[in-house]
């Protein structure tokens, strides 16, 4: 066994050298802004100043609030969508071909634009509209996740937990969800990052609100100062979320530790 110096060295080290990168980054980009027009490239501090704007203003908090509402709106949607369509086959065997070679295929290759552009001609801009969007672009993920999830859970302790009870809803909670966390956590983790990404895109295509709206607005006054801190702000928030949210439940369900 290592000694305890070691073993503190070891958690310590690979944090240092992370933070360290991240401060390595920053002087070179205030280095590189030093000689560029503020509409180009603007520096550090021009950037955190408008952050700070971005959380303490109640005209731009609002547009932080908007984004972040139909992010987790959507995702839980999401998550809860693909977590029926993966147990619908177990449920009723007859659905195993609509779900897995028609409507999956189907979700996971429908163009993501096409989604946005659809959406518009139904709906017309509105909250409603992005969160359809996200939804419809985040369903496959957790889909296939969980999916794949149930195809791992060992059919001998499904039968074993049968044997000892007939009701389907008390092996569901009991032994069924327990051992499905792993994915199910991943496929919320994953549902997250990429529902960021998407409400950007989703909130460009006429909407008043969001970061995405924030973003649009930056690009036709060519303020790089606003995109810069509006993308960082974003950063911050994803990872609040994860840090306050995603991770307890990973550790509370699967025991996996978290940086």
């Amino acid at each position: 066994m290592a000694p305890p110096k070691a073993r503190a060295r070891r958690r310590w080290l690979p944090r240092l050298t992370a933070d360290g990168l991240v401060v390595l980054a920053v002087a070179i980009w205030w280095a590189f802004a030093l000689d560029m027009p503020e509409f180009l490239l603007p520096g550090p501090g021009l950037v955190a100043t408008r952050i700070w704007e971005l959380f303490t203003d109640p005209l731009y908090l609002g547009h932080v609030v908007a984004s972040t509402a139909r992010v987790v709106v959507a995702v839980i949607i999401a998550v809860t969508l693909g977590a029926v369509l993966a147990f619908l086959p177990r449920w009723l065997p007859i659905t195993e071909v609509i779900v897995h070679e028609r409507i999956k295929p189907f979700l996971n290759s429908f163009p993501s634009v096409g989604w946005a552009i659809l959406a518009i001609i139904w709906f017309g801009p509105s909250h409603g509209t992005i969160i359809f969007v996200m939804v419809m672009i985040l369903t496959p993920f957790c889909l296939v996740n969980l999916s794949e999830g149930l195809k791992e859970i060992d059919a001998e302790i499904l039968e074993m937990a049968r044997s000892f009870t007939r009701r389907r809803l008390v092996v569901l909670f009991k032994i069924t969800l327990p051992l499905l966390m792993p994915y199910l956590i991943s496929a919320l983790r994953i549902a997250y990052g990429v529902g960021w990404k998407i409400a950007l895109v989703a909130e460009l295509f006429g909407t008043e609100s969001g970061l995405g709206f924030l973003l649009q607005q930056a690009q036709s006054l060519a303020d790089a100062g606003t995109v810069f801190a509006t993308c960082l702000a974003i950063v911050l928030v994803f990872w609040l979320g994860e840090k306050a949210v995603i991770n307890p439940l990973s550790r509370k369900f699967t025991g996996a530790a978290s940086v």
